[in-house]
């Protein structure tokens, strides 16, 4: 079948009244969960995919809405029909996490204890606290166990503790160009960009909605930063090189700080793009997730054993250029399955791109994705079978 688009697409928006603890100790009540479907899901309700959101990203994988055609999901070229998460045979739930701002309950939402947004007051939030809260909202959608929970970075990790947490809910967990923990360089990478966004004077402590202001001058360098983190640098070096913005004086440099070099146009492009739309709360909240999880924590470090408890099959991917989660950690999360032996595929890609390979559409990387979720189809045709 040609690959096609889900088309016009709605997001909905589920309400939770009980509270919800937290890995802090705090806790949260009355909060909102936006997210999106795509496909429909089976009389035995079996069909179902969880995929889980890296740092700037959201609910709305694929398609796009009415008002804005232009608008297409993030993951549009993974999920739809005919594509590798071919929404023809699966039911696919996108959510939008807590503490984010794109509609879920977070640091822009009213506190109801104030009438005001939380802004710093909102609590700190961490990728176990994100998938109780994804449970919860499968629960509520009548979804007892996904056919698979997957993500890449960040949504790798939910996908990770998907497995571990709720071992009983979970078929199959792919993750993609994540970690089982950050290196103490990315935890760097992050205290940088906070830093550069805490800063900011027009960041207020956090409560700068008040003040009517936006700290753009902090979110974009944590955003150039970071970006900087996703490319590799052969991709970098073939898409900019050393060519400069303009040449008005011949070859000869500027001299001056302005922007010369187009990989500075670039950056500083990104940097603009991201603060007009991103939350520096939110930036805050998800990077401080980023790095405290640590599956292998408790239990001094044996990521062996942190994933004992699974009973899924597992997909690992990873980007031979990816630099900021390496395909070192890929194979030392394989190992660690292996050593429990757990049903484990692991797809190395040698792609140029860098950490952003997971969202772009790589043949050898797609055919991958889609010949494993052929698998679990097989899986959940014979399960029908067998009833």
């Amino acid at each position: 079948m040609k690959a096609g688009s889900v088309g016009i697409v709605t997001p909905q928006k589920m309400h939770f009244d009980a509270p919800l603890a937290l890995a802090s100790g705090a806790s949260i009540a009355g909060y909102d969960l936006v997210y999106e479907t795509y496909g429909r899901l089976n009389a035995q309700r079996s069909n179902a995919v969880l995929v889980c959101h890296a740092l700037n990203a959201s609910h709305h994988l694929a398609g796009h809405y009415a008002d804005r055609p232009a608008d297409l999901g993030w993951w549009d070229n993974m999920v739809g029909p005919g594509k590798p998460v071919d929404t023809e045979r699966f039911f696919v739930v996108g959510v939008n996490n807590l503490g984010s701002c794109f509609g879920s309950t977070g640091p822009m939402s009213t506190n109801p204890a104030t009438c005001r947004p939380y802004g710093a007051a909102f609590p700190v939030v961490t990728v176990e606290d994100w998938v109780d809260a994804q449970a919860r909202l499968a629960d509520a959608l009548g979804i007892e166990r996904f056919a698979a929970v997957m993500g890449g970075s960040l949504g790798g990790m939910q996908a990770l503790e998907w497995a571990i947490r709720y071992p009983n809910r979970i078929a199959h967990c792919i993750a993609i160009a994540t970690t089982p923990k950050l290196s103490a360089q990315n935890i760097a990478f992050n205290d940088v960009a906070r830093t550069a966004i805490q800063g900011d004077p027009d960041f207020h402590g956090g409560d700068y909605y008040g003040h009517g202001v936006v700290p753009k001058r902090g979110l974009r360098v944590a955003r150039m930063l970071g970006h900087i983190t996703y490319l590799s640098g052969d991709d970098m070096a073939e898409r900019f090189g050393r060519s400069r913005r303009a040449k008005e004086d011949g070859d000869d440099y500027a001299f001056h700080y302005d922007v010369e070099f187009e990989v500075e146009s670039y950056l500083r492009y990104q940097g603009d793009k991201f603060a007009g739309y991103f939350d520096a709360n939110t930036y805050l909240l998800i990077t401080r997730a980023l790095d405290y999880f640590d599956p292998a924590r408790p239990f001094e470090g044996d990521l062996a054993r942190a994933l004992a408890p699974a009973t899924c099959g597992f997909f690992v991917v990873s980007f031979t250029t990816d630099w900021r989660f390496a395909p070192e950690r890929s194979r030392e999360l394989v190992s660690a399955l292996v050593a429990n032996e757990h049903d484990v595929i692991y797809a190395e890609i040698d792609a140029a791109h860098g950490h952003d390979a997971f969202l772009l559409a790589d043949p050898r990387y797609h055919r991958g994705v889609a010949a494993y979720f052929d698998r679990i189809a097989a899986s959940l045709q014979g399960a029908g079978a067998a009833r």
